[in-house]
């Protein structure tokens, strides 16, 4: 059964650091991403590696704070949140690419499979 189980969410103040982790079961995938949705908003894109973890995006918003990496043994995808600021407070989804799609790795519909999603929540 393939599976994206994403953990380490929580409530932390603003400038403190988070670090959220994906697991994948059942298969590997292309690319990996985490996407966001805060209360009333769309969901957007936040960051994301390739299979192999030597290539990485990043939305404008959390450049130079959040980093993703890749741990190819354990097929675990991390996401290290750091100086937090109120406005990141949002559902975080892990999402895989099983197709090798063409579409940008900004767009949604480039993944097939979703995580439940993890609350990150930073206070002010």
């Amino acid at each position: 059964q393939v599976q994206l189980a994403e953990s380490g969410g929580g409530l932390v103040q603003a400038g403190g650091s988070l670090r959220l982790s994906c697991a994948a079961s059942g298969r590997t995938f292309s690319w990996y991403s985490w996407f966001r949705q805060a209360p009333g908003k769309e969901r957007e894109f936040v960051a994301g590696i390739n299979w192999a973890g030597g290539l990485a995006k990043y939305a404008d918003s959390v450049k130079g704070r959040f980093t993703i990496s890749k741990e190819n043994a354990k097929n675990t995808v991390n996401l290290q949140m750091n100086s937090l600021k109120p406005e990141d407070t949002a559902v975080y989804y892990c999402a895989a690419d099983s197709t090798f799609s063409s579409r940008s790795r900004f767009d949604q519909e480039a993944y097939d499979y979703w995580g439940q999603g993890t609350q990150v929540t930073v206070s002010s």
